[in-house]
C-alpha cells in the first residue's frame, strides 16, 4: 500500500512542477484524478493485503489440520513396509475426506484407508472422527468386525451433529486390513470400498470382499452384518489400497484410469517406486488435473522373522 501512495504523491509533484511551466494544463483537476485513483489503489491493495494474510492463516490452520488427520506414515510398521500418497483435486486445496492411517499392535499391524462422501470442512471433520476412533479400537478390539461397529458409532454421532444432517447423505467407504505377526495370511473387511490389489507371486489379485459389508453410518439401515476376509499373502507380496479418485480419474475423452492393468504391468517392488509411478501416469492421464482427491497406500509384507523386522518391532 506504501509504494502505491509513494507513487501518487510523485505523480501530484509532477504535475505541480508542470503546472509551473505550462499553467494551461489544467493541473488542479489533473491533481484530483491522480489523487483519486492512489486513494482507490491503495484502499484495494489493502484489501488485498488483509485477504492474503487471511488465506495464509487458513493455509496454516489446513497444514496442522492435515498434520493431524493425515500424519506422515513411518516407513515400516512392524514386518510391513508402507508407503502413502495424497493428491488434492484442488491445487489450493491440503485436506479433504480421503483418509489413511496404519499402526502396529499387539494383534497386529492393521491399516485402514476410506472416503467420507462429499467436500469441504463436513467431510473433513467426518474423517476426523473416523480416523481417532480407529486409532484407539485398533489396540483395543481383537478383531476387524469389532474396530468397523465402533468406526460406525463414531460416524453416526458425528452426522447427528450436523445441522440438517441427513443419514442417507453422511457416509463413509473404508477398507480395513489386518497383517498377523505370524503367518502367511491377511485379513480384509470391505465396507463399500474400492478392492485392494495383491501382486501375489507376479500375478494380480483383486480382492473383492466375498459377502458386502454396509459403509460406515449405514448399519442402523442395512444392517451390522460385517464379514472378514482371509487373503494368503506370503513376503515379498505387495498391496495397493487407493480412494475411488484413482479409478474415476479422466482423460480428455473421459475414459477411467485402467488400474487394474496399469497393477499388472508393474515390477517394481519397492513401495515408493509404485506410488511414484503411480502419481507421474495419474496426471499424465488426467492431463494434469484430478476430478477428485487421491489417496493411496502401498504395502510390501517382510518375512516377520527377519533380522531387519525384529529390529523395527522393538
Amino acid at each position: 500500500m506504501l509504494p502505491t501512495l509513494l507513487l501518487g504523491a510523485v505523480c501530484v509533484a509532477i504535475m505541480v512542477a508542470l503546472s509551473l511551466v505550462y499553467p494551461d494544463l489544467g493541473t488542479w483537476f489533473t491533481v484530483g484524478a491522480i489523487a483519486a485513483v492512489t486513494v482507490t489503489a491503495a484502499y484495494t491493495c489493502r484489501v488485498r493485503i488483509q485477504r492474503e494474510q487471511a488465506f495464509l492463516q487458513l493455509r496454516l490452520v489446513a497444514d496442522a489440520a492435515q498434520k493431524v488427520l493425515l500424519r506422515p506414515l513411518p516407513r515400516r510398521v512392524g514386518h510391513v513396509d508402507i508407503e502413502s500418497m495424497y493428491l488434492a483435486a484442488a491445487a489450493q486445496a491440503r485436506i479433504g475426506g480421503d483418509f489413511y492411517e496404519a499402526v502396529a499392535t499387539p494383534f497386529g499391524v492393521r491399516l485402514i484407508i476410506g472416503d467420507v462422501r462429499g467436500k469441504g470442512l463436513p467431510a473433513v471433520g467426518a474423517a476426523a472422527a473416523v480416523v481417532n476412533c480407529f486409532r484407539e479400537a485398533a489396540y483395543d478390539e481383537s478383531t476387524l468386525e469389532g474396530i468397523v461397529r465402533r468406526l460406525d458409532a463414531s460416524s453416526t454421532r458425528h452426522s447427528c451433529t450436523l445441522p440438517l444432517g441427513d443419514l442417507l447423505e453422511q457416509f463413509t467407504t473404508v477398507v480395513l486390513a489386518e497383517f498377523p505377526h505370524q503367518g502367511d495370511r491377511i485379513r480384509l473387511l470391505n465396507c463399500g470400498h474400492p478392492p485392494p490389489l495383491l501382486l501375489h507371486r507376479g500375478k494380480l489379485q483383486v480382492l473383492d470382499p466375498t459377502t458386502a459389508s454396509p459403509m460406515l453410518n449405514l448399519a442402523a439401515l442395512l444392517g451390522a452384518d460385517y464379514r472378514t476376509d482371509t487373503i494368503v499373502c506370503t513376503p515379498g507380496d505387495q498391496l495397493l489400497f487407493y480412494t475411488d479418485g484413482v479409478i474415476e480419474s479422466r482423460n480428455g475423452e473421459g475414459e477411467f484410469f485402467a488400474l487394474q492393468d496399469w497393477m499388472s504391468r508393474q515390477t517394481s517392488t519397492e513401495p515408493r517406486a509404485l506410488l511414484d509411478t503411480l502419481h507421474k501416469d495419474l496426471l499424465h492421464h488426467s492431463g494434469g488435473g484430478l476430478n477428485d482427491d487421491v489417496a493411496a497406500l502401498a504395502v510390501r509384507v517382510r518375512d516377520s522373522a527377519s533380522p531387519e523386522t525384529a529390529r523395527s518391532t522393538r
